[in-house]
């Protein structure tokens, strides 16, 4: 097994190079003069099975080519497999349609990842799990629920403590993941129905659920702007919640974000560290982060012996 690591998240790969026990494959991923990637393999990978660690996070577009011609240098230098482990898949929220002449580009980053080299796919939260059926090889979709289950656990402490929470999913289409951690906790979900009255107007929130009393984890996978999960935080308030806190997989966390959440009603944020932190995310009391290095190494090892991964969520 190699494992070889992109620019966009170091510290990610540095952390599941550490739990596997297995250094990251020396390479050169520089860019010339006019911002063109260059990569040199510096170890030599014939007939390895290799791993690519590359998140595909702000600035997307380059560290999807960087990602595309690590691929390409890879299959170019005879790896046995390779596969692209992306932590967070950029563009997966244009998955279908939305109107007129308007691009699928979750589907073409899929055919650029087959095309490029990538004999496997290791992702984690894909925001619609029809993703997965737009790639032409193997995918495999981790789900952060474990982890995020542990940490409750850890904070609730005793089974009196966890019968007062609530998982809260802030729209209907984050209804299974949410319904996943509760089910593992055996706590009560509760929904957000969001919708709005007329272009241009503010969202009216209805919370399908009793939370008065009670304390509101919000389950989310991305987290952008925040300005949905800081109004669903002011109208679990608004209800009668004890507290309201949120659980995201990929804090993009994109222009005043984190001032958002700094103001909002949410008494902590917990995001992984699918995506690198920024300055703001690290100084900020809201924010904490969980990591997924251990998720991710794992289900490395069991891809490298071909042992199930499915197994790790039983």
């Amino acid at each position: 097994m190699k494992l070889i690591a992109g620019n966009s998240n170091r510290p990610l790969a540095e952390a599941v190079s550490a739990y596997l026990n297995r250094p990251l494959t020396r390479a050169n991923v520089r860019r010339f003069s006019d911002m063109e990637v260059f990569v040199e393999v510096e170890e030599n990978i014939r007939g390895e099975d290799v791993f690519v660690i590359q998140s595909t996070s702000f600035p997307a577009n380059d560290n999807l080519m960087e990602l595309l011609v690590m691929l390409d240098a890879l299959r170019r230098s005879s790896a046995r497999r390779v596969t692209a482990v992306v932590p967070y898949y950029g563009y997966a929220r244009q998955d279908r349609k939305t109107g007129p002449r308007t691009p699928i580009s979750a589907k073409l980053v899929a055919n650029l990842v087959t095309t490029a080299g990538a004999n496997r796919m290791l992702t984690i939260d894909l925001h619609a799990g029809q993703i997965q059926g737009f790639f032409d090889i193997p995918v495999d979709n981790l789900f952060a629920a474990p982890v995020f289950t542990g940490d409750i656990k850890a904070k609730c402490g005793d089974k009196d403590a966890a019968s007062d929470i609530m998982i809260v999913s802030p729209d209907v289409g984050g209804v299974v993941r949410a319904r996943i951690i509760a089910s593992r906790i055996g706590a009560d979900l509760a929904i957000i129905d969001k919708r709005r009255e007329k272009a241009g107007s503010s969202e009216v929130m209805n919370i399908i659920g009793d939370v008065k009393g009670r304390v509101c984890l919000l389950v989310d996978d991305i987290v952008d702007s925040a300005g949905t999960l800081c109004n669903a935080a002011g109208a679990l308030m608004d209800a009668g919640a004890e507290s309201v806190s949120a659980y995201v997989t990929h804090g993009v966390l994109s222009g005043g974000a984190v001032g958002r959440i700094a103001g909002s009603p949410l008494d902590e944020m917990v995001i992984t560290d699918s995506i690198p932190a920024t300055e703001a995310v690290r100084v900020s009391n809201k924010l904490r982060p969980l990591s997924i290095a251990p998720l991710i190494g794992e289900a490395i090892r069991r891809i490298s012996e071909e042992a199930s991964v499915s197994s790790l969520f039983n």
